[in-house]
């Protein structure tokens, strides 16, 4: 094939291809920011790291952890400060640590002792007895319980934690000093954290104390904490992080230093290192250090505070440790998102750090990386560019993938062997797009309306509906609207100790033969699936296709489902698997519908207080023995087709408004007259409850349960028990509240 001729063929697509190439080194240039590469690049990195974390276990370091148990047998935090001097004291004297590290703040004086009382007591009531006034002097020492922590911080490698937030209005307790003092550093165009508050220690406590460090991290845009600031900027001077200050109280105290790119400081240069002694932290342009994360959460020993504060620890698991407090009690808010875990205690996050230091293995991200990352976009894009509309098919693959295997290839190693963070997300989907106009360039399709429909709701609607659709495509899209519409919810009844008892083999055969039929009655009776949530469904009546009897459909089609899964339990029994039994909740009202989620991932659905209270009602299902429960709006629309059972009147979680609940027993015309009259018993029954006439009420559901036993009556004889001992009063509407979902 001659060059030129070629090229001049393919102008189109190559011109295309250079076009393409702009957004992607924009991007790369920070000129600005695509978020869905910006998403991908931070998923990429989430997975080179998880591939080469070592998972061991770093002994170096230990966690003394205010967990549930510390809490159960101490009390709630925070703790009197002189459990906090014993546990000091345990940790020096007894076992001997290197130093201790706080990632909590105390920001507020100890009163638990009681001396604020009895000082108060000693200036008025008791003022003229010398005996209290010798004794409240002999007992003072021991009851002023922040006086004994600050003694057992002085003289000890103790470094406090404090937080900076940036809500000027929030000033609380003594910062230590700052690392490096306003003006520090000439290059005054670093983009520090800057912060404009701050929530610190006692200012007694921070006196005492060696040093102290901030804990907060630096969450990306996705919630995660990937890195930590090294030093944040507060009122022009910068103060160092608690891994920070930890590792300038090990080596001593040497002053900290700050390497630039060009070694001079200047205004312009970007901050690339921070200096402890002989050990250089690498730092981003926002002098925060990326986290190395050795695994999952448990990557360095744990040990309960109680524990620690009682002497039940081993003293030879501690000696020599470096030691942090801090928290994985949920009630404490110190759980953050990480790349290793989505709950992750913020204190594993400075020992993640602290170790990093200690093995000079964090990654770096200096500025010139990302004039690597740029040439070599650049380079390998015009290639592609060039060279993609030339090739045939398969050659056009074949390079492609040799191009997506090189600049993995590099990537991984700059990561694993010189510990080089380069960005990854933008060339590869660089060379992805590049493919993709390639091979898709000039193919024009013309779907046919059935085509277009199915593509949109094939995966929602049965069939015959989608043909309907497909009549008239322009009356049917996945944009948000809100309709009247009919939701239903079902779920399986003890599903989770049925998973249990089965294989999972057997298990997917189960679910697979339950949700089948499931689904053909729903999509026999004109509903849309909405999804499958494990054994779950939920269906909804009224769209993509317009339902005048959406209401009607939906309960036709709870009735038939608990109807099929008579005919299923003599299949199941023969396969020796346990019987099934549901609960339904339907319900209709106005909702919004349409294509809804995130930028990751969409989906076609239902949404509002309609929804959320047919998902309610389900779960009722199993407080009043029944398999169906609709909603008030369902049963007045369909009350001259259908039977009910009035069940209650509620006000369920979330909920102020209270809702009447039915329970349909089928078609009218089709149910006994021995059903029609318990309905009517249990309709005064109910009548005399809401009256408050608890003797007549009771008298007709011991009636009602000598003909029938239903759990539903079992219910009502338990409240008029309840209220008879504690009457509701005469403002009592008769609704009954629900706490629980």
């Amino acid at each position: 094939m001659r060059l030129a001729p070629a090229l001049k063929k393919h102008a189109t697509p190559i011109g295309l291809g250079v076009a393409m190439l702009l957004p992607f080194l924009l991007h790369a240039a920070k000129f600005y920011e695509i978020p869905l590469i910006r998403s991908i690049e931070a998923i990429s990195y989430d997975v080179r790291l998880r591939l080469t974390m070592p998972q061991t276990l770093d002994r170096r370091i230990a966690i003394v952890d205010i967990d549930e148990k510390s809490l159960a047998e101490e009390g709630r935090w925070p703790w009197g400060r002189d459990k906090l001097a014993a546990m000091l004291d345990q940790l020096f004297e007894r076992d001997h640590v290197k130093a201790v590290g706080f990632d909590v703040v105390f920001a507020e004086k100890d009163e638990s002792s009681g001396l604020k009382v009895l000082e108060r007591l000693g200036q008025k009531e008791l003022s003229g007895l010398p005996q209290f006034q010798a004794r409240l002097a002999q007992l003072r020492p021991q009851l002023d319980h922040d006086r004994l922590f600050a003694q057992k911080l002085a003289g000890r490698p103790v470094v406090l934690g404090y937080y900076f937030t940036g809500n000027q209005s929030q000033v609380s307790g003594q910062l230590p000093p700052p690392s490096l003092p306003a003006g520090a550093l000439k290059a005054n165009d670093i983009a520090f954290i800057d912060a404009s508050g701050y929530g610190a220690n006692l200012a007694q406590f921070q006196q005492a104390a060696h040093s102290a460090g901030h804990f907060n991290p630096a969450t990306d845009f996705d919630g995660v904490a990937r890195r930590v600031p090294m030093l944040m900027k507060y009122r022009g001077a910068f103060y160092e992080s608690l891994s920070l200050a930890m590792m300038r109280t090990l080596a001593g105290d040497p002053a900290l230093q700050a390497g630039f790119e060009t070694g001079a400081g200047d205004v312009g240069d970007s901050l690339e290192w921070l200096g402890v002694g002989k050990l250089k932290i690498p730092v981003d342009e926002n002098v925060s250090a990326l986290v190395p994360y050795r695994g999952k959460q448990g990557s360095f020993p744990y040990f309960s505070a109680s524990d620690v504060l009682h002497g039940r620890i081993d003293a030879r698991e501690l000696a020599g440790a470096i030691v942090l407090v801090g928290t994985t009690a949920p009630g404490l808010m110190d759980l953050r998102s990480t790349p290793v875990g989505a709950v992750y205690p913020g204190v594993e996050i400075h020992a993640n750090l602290i170790a990093g230091m200690l093995d000079r293995n964090i990654k770096e991200k200096p500025a010139y990386m990302l004039g690597a990352d740029l040439s070599e976009m650049l380079l390998l894009g015009l290639l592609l560019a060039i060279a993609l509309p030339l090739l045939s098919p398969i050659r056009a693959t074949l390079a492609t993938l040799a191009a997506l295997a090189l600049v993995v290839g590099i990537n991984l190693a700059l990561w694993q062997y010189a510990s080089m963070v380069m960005p990854l997300a933008a060339t590869v989907l660089m060379v992805i797009a590049l493919f993709i106009l390639s091979m898709s360039y000039g193919f024009f399709v013309e779907s046919r309306a059935k085509r277009q429909i199915t593509g949109l709701f094939g995966q929602y609607v049965p069939p015959e509906l989608v043909d309907e659709m497909s009549e008239n495509p322009e009356n049917f899209t996945m944009e948000g609207e809100s309709r009247e519409m009919t939701v239903l919810f079902s779920d399986v009844r003890g599903f989770t100790t049925i998973s249990e008892g089965l294989a999972p083999k057997q298990l997917s055969r189960l679910m697979n033969e339950y949700l089948t039929p499931m689904t053909q009655i729903i999509h026999k009776q004109r509903g849309t699936i909405d999804k499958y949530i494990g054994d779950a469904i939920m269906a909804f009546w009224g769209a993509p296709l317009a339902d005048p009897d959406n209401a009607r459909h939906g309960v036709l089609a709870a009735l038939e489902m608990q109807g099929a899964l008579a005919s299923l339990r003599g299949k199941f029994k023969a396969e020796g698997w346990p019987e099934i039994r549901i609960g339904v909740g339907v319900n209709t009202g106005s909702m919004s519908v349409g294509n809804m989620g995130s930028e990751f991932r969409m989906a076609y659905t239902v949404m509002g207080d309609s929804v959320n209270l047919a998902s309610r009602m389900e779960s009722l299902t199993k407080q009043y023995g029944v398999g169906i429960i609709v909603g008030e709006n369902t049963q007045k629309i369909l009350k001259q087709e259908f039977v009910f059972r009035e069940l209650d009147r509620v006000r369920v979680k979330g909920k102020d408004k209270p809702a009447a609940i039915y329970e349909p027993l089928g078609l009218a015309g089709q149910v006994d007259m021995s059903a029609l009259d318990e309905i009517a018993l249990f309709q005064a029954a109910i009548g005399l409850y809401r009256e408050q006439d608890w003797d007549l009420a009771e008298l007709h559901l011991l009636n009602l349960k000598q003909t029938e036993a239903r759990q539903v009556y079992d219910l009502y004889l338990e409240r008029i028990a309840y209220f008879r001992e504690n009457p509701p009063g005469t403002e009592w509407d008769g609704v009954f509240v629900f706490h629980t979902k």
